[in-house]
C-alpha cells in the first residue's frame, strides 16, 4: 500500500514564497509509484489541498484529513517545508503531534526554541556554544543608544528576534542609524536582538538524521556580494555559496563537532541548518533553522548533493525517519 503523504508549504509570514517552491521541489521529486502525494497550502485564511489542474479542496482542521470523490483522506505522514510559522515555529508540530500523525520536521519545544534566536543562544551558552555579544529589545522598551554600542560596539546587526530568511535586518555602522534599524525589525517582530558583528568567514552546516544517525552535510561557505546575507543575497542570488567550504581542518573538524552537539542536545529530528562565523579556528553560532529551503537552489540540497545524496534520496529519507 502506497503510503499519502501530505506535503505544506505557504503559511503565514514573508517568507510564503519561498516556501512554496520548497514545497513544489519536494512534490516534483519524491518518488510518485511510492506515496501518494498532496500538496497543501497552509495560509492564515484557507487550508486547501490543491491538485495539479489547481483545483482546491478545503483540509478538515479537526483530523487534518479531505475528502476527494465521497472518501475521506488521511495521511500517514506530513512532508513539512513551511518556512517561518507556523511551520517552523512550532505551531504546526505541537497540532500534528496532539492528532498523531508523523511529520519531517523537529519537535514543537525544538522548534519553537530554534525559531526564537535569543531563547536558542541563551539555552546554548550553557552548553560552551559560543555567540556574538548581543542586547534585546522588546517593543515598548526604552532605547539607549550609548548602552546598546557599549555592550556591542560598532558595527552591530539589528535582527527581528523571530523572523527567517533575514527579514527585519540591518547593518548599523553608526549611532544616528540604530533607532531606523530597531523600527525595521520591529515591522517583522514585537522582539528585537542587537549583535556585535563578527568579522571572519560565515558557513552554513546542514545536518539531519540518516538510518538513525546524526549525519553533518558537506559545509557551505557563504560569500555575499551584499554587506551582508540578506534576502538578496540568500534568494536572489547575490552571494556566492561555495560547497565544500574553503576552510583549513581544524575548522571543519570544530564546526563539524558543534553542529553535531547542538543538533543532539536538542534532541532534533528532521533537517536543521545552522550558520556560524569563524574567529580564528572558533565557530560562532548565529541561529538554526528547522525548515531550512528546499529548492534546487538552496543550500541544503545543494550540500545533499555534494553528499551523493539526490533530492529523491533526500526527501525520502525524511519520511523514512519521521516513520521510523
Amino acid at each position: 500500500m502506497k503510503k499519502n503523504i501530505a506535503i505544506i508549504m505557504g503559511g503565514y509570514s514573508s517568507e510564503y514564497k519561498i516556501s512554496l517552491k520548497s514545497g513544489h521541489v519536494v512534490y516534483t521529486y519524491l518518488d510518485k509509484e511510492k506515496f501518494n502525494l498532496y500538496p497543501i497550502h497552509i495560509f492564515k485564511d484557507k487550508w486547501v489541498y490543491v491538485d495539479d489542474a489547481g483545483t482546491e479542496t478545503p483540509i478538515d482542521r479537526n483530523n487534518f484529513s479531505i475528502q476527494l470523490d465521497g472518501t475521506s483522506i488521511t495521511f500517514d505522514c506530513v512532508f513539512n517545508a513551511i518556512h517561518g510559522t507556523p511551520g517552523e515555529d512550532g505551531l504546526m508540530q505541537a497540532y500534528f503531534n496532539l492528532l498523531n500523525i508523523p511529520h519531517t520536521s523537529c519537535g514543537f519545544y525544538q522548534a519553537a526554541l530554534t525559531f526564537n534566536k535569543r531563547d536558542l543562544l541563551s539555552v546554548l551558552k550553557a552548553y560552551g556554544i559560543k555567540s556574538a555579544p548581543a542586547y534585546y529589545l522588546n517593543l515598548g522598551d526604552d532605547i539607549n543608544e550609548t548602552e546598546i554600542i557599549e555592550k556591542v560596539k560598532l558595527p552591530c546587526f539589528v535582527k527581528a528576534n523571530k523572523s527567517g530568511s533575514s527579514y527585519g535586518i540591518t547593518k548599523v555602522y553608526k549611532k544616528e542609524e540604530l533607532k531606523n534599524a530597531i523600527e525595521t525589525a520591529y515591522k517583522e517582530d514585537d522582539e528585537i536582538i542587537i549583535e556585535g558583528f563578527l568579522e571572519g568567514t560565515e558557513v552554513s552546516v546542514g545536518v539531519l538524521k540518516i538510518n538513525g544517525e546524526t549525519t553533518v552535510l558537506p559545509i557551505t561557505e557563504i560569500v555575499s556580494e551584499n554587506d551582508f546575507f540578506d534576502y538578496e543575497a540568500k534568494y536572489e542570488g547575490k552571494s556566492q555559496e561555495i560547497t565544500p567550504a574553503r576552510i583549513n581542518d581544524e575548522q571543519l573538524a570544530n564546526v563539524t563537532a558543534v553542529s553535531k552537539k547542538i543538533y543532539n542536545i536538542l534532541k532534533m529530528t528532521g533537517f536543521s541548518r545552522s550558520e556560524f562565523i569563524f574567529i580564528g579556528n572558533e565557530p560562532y553560532l548565529l541561529e538554526v533553522n528547522t525548515t531550512p529551503g528546499l529548492t534546487t537552489e538552496s543550500i541544503l540540497p545543494q550540500q545533499a548533493q555534494k553528499a551523493g545524496i539526490s533530492l529523491t534520496q533526500l526527501f525520502e529519507n525524511a519520511i523514512t525517519e519521521a516513520l521510523s
